[in-house]
């Protein structure tokens, strides 16, 4: 009998030991996870407000510039995009897209100064920005979450956990690749040259 208690005993102890070890870790990995997909949710509610915002602006640069229907298509597209977004990956896509698109929308703007004049433009255009810097942050929040995440991922003992639960390592939200790329600015010479 006590040649069967000895082993059982080391065997368990080994569980308990691990369960020790182990239990904290998951229970961190559980903590980490729940606060990327909260940092995640907080950046698709910015990217909603932005977009809500979007048919507002759109309506009231057409009233102006009703022959720049290409720009007002690549949003719509863009929007339709993000709207339909699966993952972080995606969404970080359409999202570049929707900003792309309102940069050349707010481009447009400026050969209208009735527009810029008006109130309604103005108010929509500072929401706009209130709503780019929030965003900025999300991204931002959800970066450091991710990178807590992910470090605890990569490290001992929870490299051992994730791998033994399935906790992998999440994506960044980050920008395109085009968006680094510095813009080339051409002047028109031509009225100078008149």
């Amino acid at each position: 009998m006590r040649k069967i208690l000895i082993p059982l005993g080391v065997i368990v102890g080994f569980f308990i030991i691990l369960a020790i070890i182990f239990a904290p870790k998951y229970n961190q990995f559980v903590n980490l996870e729940e606060e990327v997909n909260q940092k995640e949710s907080q950046i698709e509610t910015q990217l909603q407000r932005r977009g809500d915002l979007i048919p507002n602006l759109v309506s009231t640069v057409q009233g102006y510039a009703s022959h720049e229907e290409e720009i007002f298509t690549d949003i719509a597209e863009a929007r339709s995009r993000l709207s339909g977004a699966q993952n972080v990956e995606e969404m970080a896509e359409a999202d570049n897209e929707v900003r792309s698109a309102l940069s050349r929308l707010l481009a447009i703007s400026e050969n209208y100064p009735d527009l810029q004049a008006s109130e309604q433009f103005t108010g929509l255009r500072d929401e706009l920005a209130g709503a780019e810097n929030r965003i900025a942050v999300a991204r931002q929040d959800y970066n450091t979450a991710v990178q807590e995440y992910n470090r605890n991922t990569r490290t001992f003992p929870g490299n051992m956990v994730a791998g033994l639960f399935g906790f992998d390592e999440k994506p960044y939200f980050e920008a395109d690749e085009s968006s680094r790329d510095v813009p080339e600015v051409e002047f028109n010479t031509e009225q100078d040259e008149e």
